[in-house]
């Protein structure tokens, strides 16, 4: 598999034929004064490329890369904008390396030529940032640091159930890793196929399950970060109170502060019984109170997605007030009875059964239909947008008190500015996670655009969504990170001492200003 330069994943995994046309139909259905001409991605061979404008120290000189491929490849993350200026052959700043180091060795060596000549480091995992946090956006040299090669489980600790793993391991592979010894991360973001631990680390990625252990802080036992003031490495402890934790200083960091070489995770048994239940409900109102009840039950479900009408019609079929779609596992017992107990919360507040799932059943109810076209997403959003639609995701969180109302200026919001700017579209929502005081809406928006505009028109409508999101109190991002597309509204949730802290953090680590440039802080 070859991994695409100008869109989500690899080359060979983009939509078919058939995937196309039933796509494309769903939007003529919808919008049928829409154009829906395909725009095919540009060859990176017939780009202008700006020549590089470093060269590397002989010492480091097998490790780097100046191939229009990889330059291209690592230039930018994988958002709608991104995504579309790459179809417009819009080049715009470009690392002048990409550095592949095999050690961590390699790594002091590359921060200390590249704090000495002013170059900007931007460490890279997968490239699947949504927010720019991968991106040279800044006049000068720059280098793009790829930790693909430290990809190894080091060490397991049976006992502890914990494992020593360097930061460029990919989701599969470490699973692959972990699987002969019964054992996973159990971290499983939509990005899981095209992304990294060291990312997942950088950005306080949130994984594919709904409650409990949902973030990787939840999985962090210990880190090992490369800065260029020198080497910190925490403690491996199941829990401290020993002043500020150092791991959170580094998690969530997005490289601004050092290199994430490897981490000591904390493991879980593989399950051996899952079980998944969808419900229905009439209204929307209905669904939200039965999943904050059950959010608030203290059961912990594996899974507890809550689709809106138009996400639950757009993604799985249904045409319902709200889908819900519950699920548990364990490693150590059956499941029956939480499952159980999580539909009678869920009737007791209007609910309908749809279907009940165990592992191993087919994917043909509303639940599977949903999770196909959940990892479908991304390469679906890729074809709507060669094809002038406007298609992105915002995703934020509140308490339970305030989300009706936070909901209702988040929608106003959207929809004004798809109305204003595209002339219309269609704004859908899922909690991606519930917790006891809250969920984490993640919005969707699907709305015609003009092809060679189709980027401003994103702009506006993510600048006017972010104000309400700001002015409401929710926050910026859950868990796609802050990146350079999120700076402005986080740099107003972030509290002024914080700030201050942050600020001489950076500077203490990073004296040079060469890591990641742009992103979470700056240096004066």
């Amino acid at each position: 598999m070859s991994r695409s330069w100008w869109g989500w994943g690899d080359e060979e995994a983009q939509l078919g034929a058939a995937e196309v046309a039933t796509l494309t139909e769903r939007v003529n259905m919808l919008l049928p004064d829409h154009d829906l001409t395909d725009h095919q991605p540009p060859r990176p061979a017939d780009l202008v490329l700006p020549e590089p404008r470093i060269d590397a120290p002989a010492a480091l000189a097998e490790l780097c890369s100046t191939t229009p491929a990889d330059r291209l490849g690592h230039a930018r993350g994988k958002a709608f904008r991104d995504v579309v200026r790459n179809l417009l052959g819009d080049v715009g700043h470009l690392p002048d390396l990409v550095v592949r180091p095999r050690s961590e060795r390699d790594i002091v060596d590359v921060l200390d030529w590249c704090s000495g000549a002013g170059i900007a480091v931007l460490p890279y995992g997968g490239g699947s940032s949504v927010v720019g946090g991968v991106e040279p956006r800044f006049d000068g040299p720059s280098i793009s640091l790829d930790l693909e090669r430290l990809d190894q489980v080091l060490e397991i600790d049976a006992t502890s159930r914990a494992a020593r793993v360097q930061a460029g391991v990919y989701g599969p592979a470490l699973e692959d890793q972990l699987r002969p010894h019964s054992l996973t991360l159990r971290h499983f973001p939509q990005s899981f196929e095209f992304s990294t631990l060291g990312g997942w680390l950088a950005t306080r990625a949130g994984g594919h399950y709904a409650t409990l252990y949902t973030h990787i802080d939840d999985l962090t036992e210990s880190m090992r970060v490369v800065t260029p003031q020198g080497i910190s490495e925490s403690r491996r402890l199941p829990g401290s109170g020993a002043g500020p934790s150092p791991d959170r200083l580094f998690l969530g960091s997005e490289g601004t502060l050092g290199v994430i070489t490897e981490a000591w995770m904390r493991l879980q048994d593989r399950p051996r019984w899952q079980t998944t239940v969808s419900v229905s409900f009439a209204t929307y109102d209905e669904a939200v109170e039965a999943t904050r009840a059950i959010a608030q039950s203290g059961l912990y479900p594996t899974n507890c997605r809550l689709l809106d009408p138009g996400e639950a019609l757009v993604s799985a079929g249904v045409a319902t007030g709200g889908l819900l779609i519950i699920a548990f596992e364990s490693a150590d017992h059956p499941v029956e009875a939480w499952i159980a107990r999580a539909t009678e919360i869920a009737l007791g507040h209007g609910g309908t059964v749809e279907a009940t799932r165990d592992r191993g059943e087919q994917d043909g109810d509303s639940a599977g239909t949903w999770k196909s076209n959940f990892l479908r997403m991304p390469y679906q959003r890729d074809a709507l947008a060669r094809r002038s639609m406007v298609v992105e995701t915002f995703e934020t969180a509140c308490t339970w008190d305030r989300f009706s109302a936070y909901d209702a200026a988040i929608r106003t919001a959207a929809q004004g500015a798809l109305d204003e700017i595209c002339g219309g579209g269609l704004i859908t929502c899922r909690f991606t996670h519930v917790y006891p005081d809250g969920p984490a809406p993640y919005y969707g928006i699907y709305a015609p655009g003009r092809w060679g505009s189709t980027l401003s028109q994103w702009d506006e409508i993510k600048a006017a969504v972010s104000e309400a999101i700001a002015t409401n109190g929710g926050t910026i991002t859950h868990h796609h990170a802050v990146g350079r597309d999120h700076r402005p509204w986080y740099d107003r949730q972030r509290p002024d001492p914080f700030a201050i802290a942050l600020t001489a953090a950076k500077r203490a680590l990073d004296p040079a200003g060469v890591l990641n440039p742009g992103v979470l802080i700056d240096l004066d």
